[in-house]
């Protein structure tokens, strides 16, 4: 019987480089504001105001945390938000209409616990 003393360590790099790649081409995707959000209608929708930068958060069908286009957890976004907004600070919420609403309702309780109240809600102008 042939001893076994060795590793092929080939396809577990061929596995890391794929992986490596399927990050990257994520990340290139959510950096470049990418972020597919199919937003409900509502007959009245006004545009935030041009003269201060809102802080967007969004949420997509698959039930995942964005922060201003970065994949974020809710622990995560709870962390930057401390240091990121003020009370003052606009938040734009960008939730798709398939999103689970426990997930909207989770986001909304975390902006209470911090205080940010300036929240405008992103919808689409019915046809």
């Amino acid at each position: 019987m042939k001893r076994f003393d060795q590793i092929n360590m080939i396809p577990f790099i061929d596995i890391m480089l794929v992986l490596l790649a399927i990050v990257l081409t994520t990340a290139t995707f959510v950096s470049q504001g990418l972020i597919e959000v199919n937003l409900p209608t509502a007959e009245q929708v006004s545009e935030p105001p041009e003269d201060e930068e809102p802080l967007e958060i969004a949420i997509d069908a698959q039930n995942q945390l964005f922060l201003a286009g970065e994949l974020v957890t809710l622990e995560q976004l709870a962390e930057k938000l401390g240091t990121q907004a003020k009370p003052e600070t606009l938040i734009v919420l960008r939730i798709d209409k398939a999103a689970v609403f426990e997930h909207f309702v989770k986001l909304i309780d975390l902006l209470k616990a911090k205080e940010l109240s300036n929240l405008s809600i992103q919808a689409q102008q019915e046809p």
